[in-house]
């Protein structure tokens, strides 16, 4: 396996370090390190120097505001900025600049992409995702929500009723990517349409829901009759499924090389935390740091496999299932330890909650009761969402292992 980059992006990768030196103040730690207005604050303005650089849209065509450059220099960048303890931009980026930006890029028109493509850049416009529902989440194909095109005086328009759940952010965005089923007579993955909705106005509800960890970030949200714009189909009627793998593939893709840095990052404070607590000459905790360190390097490789396949355009394969897996069940056993390493002391809850409401905590963040707690909280979720932990392991035995998807139980 050669894992060594190229020598013009290692050039791209000089290029951000020093980008990173002139702009992070001295004895820049992480954002992790602020409080929580401070790491807003940081994370818009941020937002904005990478944007105004070309760096939001690294590799999108210089058309559209971007750099013109391949897919291996976004991953130095964001290797980079992950290394830094540097945020992307703000949350809902990873759903607007990162997720359809660069399907529009692959599926829209020229006329969506010249109208989406720099209000995303700009942050004019903020996205959410509608893909799970109630009865619709890890089999996302059995979506209800549906779209039918009606002729009006106005314009053709879709028309939208249904609901989708575990929406991220759908309570601070403008806009929302929908999966709708605009054909009900096709067969399960068919009929399926990617639809671009306006949030503000009449037909659309929001309602957040209160975690566990007492912050407020998913939604549930209610489409009574919203309306959208016909024109506003990404990738054509009926072919919504295949879009939607497609903006996944992108979602993975990066995550595979960045994912790996934000968890060692997380367990070298892990070790400072034994430390801490008198626990690091402790041979148990000893055993099971060393457990997590070993998953950690495991995960590298692994996130190098699912990368290799991203570069070359291919289409998210078993690989990803077994990523997805391996992470999520490792962050499991990762946050049990810092909560075994506390005690009682993981109860109090003081000091500040991470910004990240996913994955690993906020590089730089300081050991506090409230930081891991509330991670081994988030912990929790993380084998449900993408595809819920049994599903994934469905997937493998039927892509590698070639079992049934539902074996028979034997009379």
């Amino acid at each position: 396996m050669d894992i060594t980059y190229p020598p013009q992006t290692e050039a791209f990768r000089t290029e951000v370090r020093d980008l990173l030196a002139e702009h992070l103040p001295e004895g820049w730690q992480g954002i992790g390190a602020l409080d929580e207005d401070a790491a807003w604050a940081f994370a818009r303005e941020w937002r904005s120097r990478l944007a105004g650089l070309g760096l939001l849209s690294v590799a999108w065509p210089e058309e559209y505001g971007g750099r013109g450059l391949t897919k291996l220099h976004q991953v130095v960048l964001m290797e980079e900025l992950a290394k830094a303890g540097v945020p992307f931009g703000i949350p809902q980026d990873t759903f607007g600049v990162k997720m359809l930006a660069n399907t529009l890029l692959r599926w829209g028109t020229d006329e969506q992409k010249l109208h989406f493509l720099p209000r995303i850049l700009s942050g004019e416009d903020t996205w959410c995702q509608g893909y799970s529902e109630p009865g619709a989440g890890s089999d996302l194909a059995s979506l209800t929500t549906r779209a039918r095109l009606v002729h009006e005086d106005d314009g053709d328009h879709w028309v939208i009723d249904g609901q989708k759940v575990w929406t991220s952010g759908a309570h601070i965005s403008d806009w929302i990517f929908v999966l709708a089923r605009t054909n009900p007579e096709a067969s399960k993955h068919r009929g399926i349409s990617f639809l671009l909705v306006p949030l503000d106005q009449p037909g659309v509800e929001v309602r957040p829901f209160r975690m566990a960890t007492g912050q407020e970030h998913f939604n549930e949200v209610f489409f009574t009759g919203a309306r959208t714009r016909a024109d506003l189909v990404v990738g054509g009627v009926d072919n919504g499924w295949t879009v939607a793998q497609s903006l996944l593939g992108v979602e993975r893709g990066e995550e595979a090389a960045t994912n790996p840095i934000l968890f060692k990052s997380e367990l070298e404070r892990l070790i400072e935390l034994a430390r801490e607590y008198g626990k690091d000459k402790d041979p148990v905790v000893r055993q099971r740091i060393a457990w997590c360190w070993s998953k950690v390097e495991i995960m590298r490789y692994l996130g190098y496999r699912v990368l290799s396949g991203w570069l070359e355009g291919k289409e998210p394969g078993p690989e990803t299932s077994i990523s997805k897996l391996f992470w999520s069940e490792y962050h499991l056993r990762v946050t049990d330890l810092a909560m075994d390493i506390m005690g009682m002391h993981a109860q109090s809850m003081e000091g500040r909650q991470p910004l990240r409401t996913y994955r690993a905590d906020d590089p730089g963040a300081a050991n506090s009761s409230a930081s891991w707690s509330t991670g081994y909280l988030i912990a929790r979720s993380g084998t449900i969402y993408a595809g819920t932990s049994q599903v994934q392991r469905n997937i493998l035995a039927e892509k590698v292992l070639g079992l049934p998807r539902e074996p028979k139980i034997a009379s």
